[in-house]
């Protein structure tokens, strides 16, 4: 009882005061640091070889940087970046991917702004367990990202304009010894919407009864954040939505299926309650370990929220398969515009990701959808 009153009252104070900078392992954070680690540290940055101050790369329109090319087995245990570009919406533009292994397909495959949680284009600052944005534009992941043969790292620059300065730091940790066999490999996929397909547009409120007397207990033309084949388990998701009508983007249910489920084992009662919010986040923005809403829009056509779960507390396990989805609206009326990233845990191979969509289509702007607030349709 009193190892247990310790090690709850231990774990208290690391979610209170360490900072999210050591979110590998909850369980290791201060109980291991007098124990000797079995690994060697590696930092891969950007330095100035020559022993200059020029600490930075150019990425040229269309060319693509490989930030770290390493030999297993490791972990890469966070990643820093840091970007100057006179490009508009360059976290849209440049394209983070990885590869474990010697895989000829990523498992990592996102816009950059998205995977750190930025889905909109905008930097803002927010701190979670795993990602965090600090100022100014510093972005920071501490996913713990194992790797057996190899891990290689790239950006690609899908702009127009050459990215002046980019910066990064890697740490990685070097082992001697092959990492247990059952190990899970990181993997994150960016999806997007724009603009969600609502069943209608004629509708002046969330609550009409014509909305609200839809029924969807099989999540059909629900928002998919995910779609997984293999083994492993289900870690989170950053979204970020811009409104193309009027009225709470958020009347929308998740539903996540395991293993081939027609109906979903898991079903929530709003977007809101999903990202452990309430009552459409009235109270503002917020962002705390493991949950947020650190951008949040008004209730118009044009407005613009960010926000993230993460299950660290309880991983979504699947055998075969996963799909995690989300309504867009009650029953999926509404079409807004959605952006996301999902993160997980798996064995290789994975399935296919789909294809990235081209660089215009992932912008954000307001399509004419009709309904409350847009002239459109």
């Amino acid at each position: 009882m009193i190892h247990f009153k310790v090690r709850s009252l231990l774990l208290v104070i690391i979610l209170c005061i360490v900072p999210c900078a050591l979110a590998q392992s909850l369980d290791d954070w201060l109980g291991s640091l007098a124990q000797p680690q079995d690994y060697r540290l590696k930092r891969v940055s950007s330095w100035d070889q020559t022993g200059g101050n020029a600490d930075r790369r150019q990425i040229d329109r269309g060319q693509t940087l490989t930030v770290l090319e390493e030999q297993g087995p490791g972990v890469i245990s966070h990643i820093w970046i840091t970007i100057a570009s006179p490009e508009n919406y360059h976290l849209k533009k440049l394209v983070l991917r990885i590869y474990w292994d010697g895989e000829s397909e990523p498992s990592v495959e996102a816009p950059i702004g998205d995977f750190f949680g930025l889905g909109n284009g905008d930097y803002f600052l927010y701190q979670s367990l795993p990602l965090a944005v600090g100022s100014t534009k510093a972005l920071n992941s501490f996913f713990p990202m194992p790797f057996n043969k190899s891990a290689r790292v790239t950006v690609t620059n899908e702009g127009s304009r050459k990215g002046d300065a980019f910066y990064y730091n890697l740490d990685v940790r070097v082992y001697d010894k092959p990492l247990p066999p059952d190990t899970l490999y990181f993997h994150a996929q960016y999806r997007q919407c724009a603009p969600c397909d609502g069943w209608t547009n004629d509708w002046k409120a969330n609550g009409d009864d014509k909305v609200d007397k839809k029924l969807n207990l099989d999540g059909e033309g629900n928002y998919v954040f995910l779609e997984a084949a293999g083994r492993g388990h289900f870690v989170g998701v950053t979204q970020s939505i811009l409104q193309n009508q009027d009225d709470w983007w958020g009347e929308g249910d998740d539903m996540i299926f395991v293993d081939g489920e027609k109906l979903p084992s898991i079903v929530g009662t709003g977007s809101e309650d999903y990202y452990l919010g309430a009552w459409g986040f009235y109270g503002g923005p917020t962002n705390y370990l493991l949950f947020g809403n650190p951008v949040m829009g008004g209730f118009s056509a044009g407005s613009r929220s960010s926000v993230y779960r993460f299950h660290l507390d309880s991983p979504i396990p699947f055998t075969k398969s996963i799909r995690v989805t989300i309504e867009h609206g009650h029953a999926n009326h509404r079409s807004d515009n959605f952006f996301s990233v999902a993160y997980w845990y798996q064995s290789e191979p994975h399935a296919t990701f789909p294809t990235l969509p081209p660089v215009d289509s992932r912008l954000p702007k307001i399509y004419p959808t009709g309904g409350p607030g847009n002239a459109g349709k």
